[in-house]
């Protein structure tokens, strides 16, 4: 409280050396604080960078900006590996992994990660969002308008090197790079499964959390998450699978779906194994295959303990101990436990 009050005295002095300052009442330590503090009014700015001529208010600020040009990375996060620049970056970053939201809306309540996100939030309440001139939507950044125009547009000028695929926001390239690099910043602490987007993560922790936001308006029926919603509406709708192949016609109740498939078209194989290579159309091919590598077996038979990497594989098994033979031949009325021999013979 006392250097509250001392500061508040002290800013009305401001014809006043700090020299005279520090022989009054304030501390050498306090009033070197404020001198970093009356630049942000000033706009002085005398440290500046030797690469690229960018100044700052501080010492301390030039020294994290020289590690964009050295690449030190010297905060490390313990959970992901991740590194930053400033200790300030890895205290944001955690909060990923927490789920610590300080910053709060006095006006509605929401929270946030960061005073930059809170910042943005308030455009909402204050009158200054930003408003699309097609839609009249609006937003909290012009980032996220720029992001939103691009939808009318068909704009797509974030590059992947990689495989050369686009992206509307730099954000989606990011995440779509992490494809390549293999990072899955989003560990889960109950089962140790990690993933590449947050949005994923979140949908992920309502297994253990039984959250189910997304209710069915007919039936009551709730889903983790929206895209379950939207699947479960075609059994109402009577619209079972809405997205059709242009190509064979073949048709799927998810647009995702219809996209996976077309790569069977288009040859594109975004998925690489990072062991072999071997390239597959989507993820979760890829995670199959990876199984390979790691010998992961997570599907077990009870009655004899065998095990095996896909499910399908489990429930083949199975039917040698039950004896059921679901697959028969229209011609000899003969049955088999599984579908490739019936179709082999």
């Amino acid at each position: 409280m006392y250097f509250f009050v001392l500061f508040l005295d002290l800013m009305e002095l401001e014809e006043t050396s700090v020299s005279e300052m520090t022989r009054t009442e304030a501390s050498k330590s306090f009033s070197w604080q404020l001198v970093k503090h009356r630049r942000i009014h000033t706009g002085k700015k005398p440290f500046t960078c030797p690469q690229c001529a960018k100044s700052f208010t501080s010492k301390e600020k030039l020294k994290d900006h020289m590690r964009i040009h050295t690449s030190e990375l010297p905060y490390a996060c313990l959970r992901c590996g991740k590194s930053f620049i400033k200790s300030g970056n890895l205290k944001s970053h955690m909060r990923i992994h927490t789920g610590e939201k300080p910053y709060a809306c006095l006006e509605c309540g929401k929270s946030f990660m960061t005073g930059g996100k809170l910042k943005d939030h308030m455009r909402v309440h204050n009158g200054k969002a930003f408003t699309c001139s097609q839609c009249t939507k609006l937003f909290t950044s012009k980032a996220k308008l720029t992001e939103h125009s691009r939808t009318n547009t068909g704009e797509h000028p974030h590059t992947c090197i990689q495989c050369e695929k686009s992206f509307k926001t730099n954000d989606t390239l990011r995440e779509h790079i992490k494809i390549h690099t293999g990072h899955r910043p989003y560990a889960c602490l109950q089962c140790e499964k990690s993933f590449i987007q947050k949005a994923k993560f979140t949908e992920h922790m309502r297994i253990h959390t039984g959250e189910r936001p997304y209710p069915c308006l007919r039936c009551g029926k709730c889903f983790i998450h929206n895209a379950g919603l939207k699947m479960h509406m075609a059994i109402h709708t009577g619209e079972q699978r809405p997205y059709e192949c242009l190509e064979c016609g073949k048709s799927y109740k998810q647009k995702s779906l219809l996209n996976i498939h077309m790569r069977v078209h288009t040859g594109e194989r975004p998925y690489a194994c990072s062991q072999c290579g071997k390239s597959f159309v989507d993820k979760v091919s890829l995670a199959m295959h990876m199984r390979i590598h790691t010998g992961v077996r997570p599907y077990a038979c009870l009655q004899c303990a065998k095990s095996f990497i896909q499910k399908r594989n489990l429930t083949s098994h199975i039917r040698i101990h039950t004896g059921e033979k679901p697959y028969a031949c229209l011609q000899c009325e003969k049955c088999y436990p599984r579908k490739i021999t019936l179709v082999a013979l």
